[in-house]
C-alpha cells in the first residue's frame, strides 16, 4: 500500500528527531533543529538548490512561484521540499560549476536541480538522487541549413552547451563539425538566430521549446542515449539528506504528484 504524504512526513520527522538526539549526544552541530536536523543543510529549515537558468522546460524564472523559479526540475523539487516541510531557495549558477561539484565544495547549496545527467564521471565528484527523468539528445537546425541528419554536419558550426552530455555526444558522433561551446541554452538560441551557428545539439525537451518559440527552426533528429537526470548533492552529502530526497521522490511517484507535474510539462495534447 502506498504511504500518504502525511505518513511520509511523520516518518521523516521521526528520523530527523532521532538524528538530532544523536548529534546532541555527541556534542555536534547545534545549528539545525526539527525536521532539518541531521540533513546537513546550508541554511536551517531551507533546501537551497543551485541551477543553471534559463533551461526551459526544466527551469526558468517565474515571479509567481514561491522560489521565484519554475520548470519541471524546480516544481518537482518544490514538491519534495514541501513534503519535507522545508522552504525552497534557488540560486542561479553556471552549469560547469554545478556539474563539477564546485558549488557544493564552497557550501553554496544543498542540491543541484538543472537537468543533470547521471554519469560515472560526475559520480566521482557528486552524489545523485534516484533518477527522475529519462532524456534524449536532439539536433535543431536553422531554416534553409541543408542539414537533415548528423551526417550533414561536416564543415558546419554546431552549438553545444559546455560541460554537458550533448557536448560529449557531439564529440563522438558529429564528425567533421566545428563545435562551438556556449554556457547555456539562452546563448545557444541567440547564436543560431544570429546565424553564428548552423545547428544546436542538446537535450530534446529544450530544443522542442526553442522550435515552438520559432517554428522556422526544426528538429531533424533525435538520439537515444539512455540518459537519466538526477538531483545532485555533494560527494560527502549526509546519508539522511540523500535518503530524505529519495524517499520523498518515491512518495511523490506513489501518490500521483510526480505524474501530475510531469504531465503539466510533457503531456501531448490530443489533436
Amino acid at each position: 500500500m502506498n504511504s500518504s504524504p502525511l505518513a511520509r512526513r511523520t516518518a521523516l520527522a521521526a528520523s530527523a528527531a532521532a538524528a538530532l538526539l544523536l548529534v546532541s549526544a555527541c556534542g555536534g552541530d547545534e545549528g539545525e533543529s526539527g525536521e532539518s536536523a541531521g540533513l546537513g543543510l546550508v541554511n536551517e529549515g531551507t533546501l537551497t538548490a543551485c541551477s543553471n537558468i534559463p533551461y526551459p522546460p526544466f527551469e526558468f524564472e517565474d515571479p509567481e512561484a514561491p522560489s521565484g523559479y519554475s520548470g519541471f526540475d524546480i516544481d518537482l523539487l518544490q514538491a519534495i521540499a514541501d513534503d519535507l516541510e522545508l522552504d525552497l531557495a534557488v540560486e542561479n549558477v553556471s552549469f560547469e560549476a554545478l556539474q563539477s561539484g564546485t558549488t557544493f565544495v564552497s557550501g553554496q547549496c544543498d542540491i543541484g536541480a538543472s537537468a543533470i545527467t547521471i554519469t560515472e564521471e560526475r559520480e566521482e565528484n557528486l552524489t545523485f538522487s534516484e533518477p527522475y527523468y529519462d532524456s534524449l539528445q536532439s539536433l535543431l537546425v536553422a531554416p534553409d541549413s541543408g542539414i537533415e541528419s548528423i551526417a550533414d554536419l561536416v564543415g558546419k558550426n554546431v552549438g553545444v552547451q559546455a560541460g554537458t552530455t550533448g557536448l560529449s555526444y557531439a564529440r563522438e558522433n558529429a564528425e567533421g563539425a566545428s563545435l562551438v561551446e556556449y554556457p547555456g541554452n539562452a546563448e545557444l538560441w541567440s547564436a543560431i538566430q544570429a546565424g553564428q551557428i548552423d545547428a544546436i545539439l542538446q537535450d530534446l525537451p529544450v530544443n522542442i521549446e526553442n522550435a515552438e518559440s520559432d517554428p522556422s527552426y526544426v528538429i531533424v533528429e533525435e538520439y537515444s542515449t539512455d540518459e537519466q537526470y538526477g538531483y545532485a548533492m555533494a560527494k560527502d552529502a549526509s546519508t539522511e539528506l540523500v535518503e530524505a530526497i529519495d524517499s520523498s521522490l518515491q512518495g511523490l511517484r506513489d501518490d500521483g504528484t510526480y505524474q501530475e507535474i510531469y504531465d503539466s510539462y510533457f503531456a501531448v495534447d490530443p489533436q
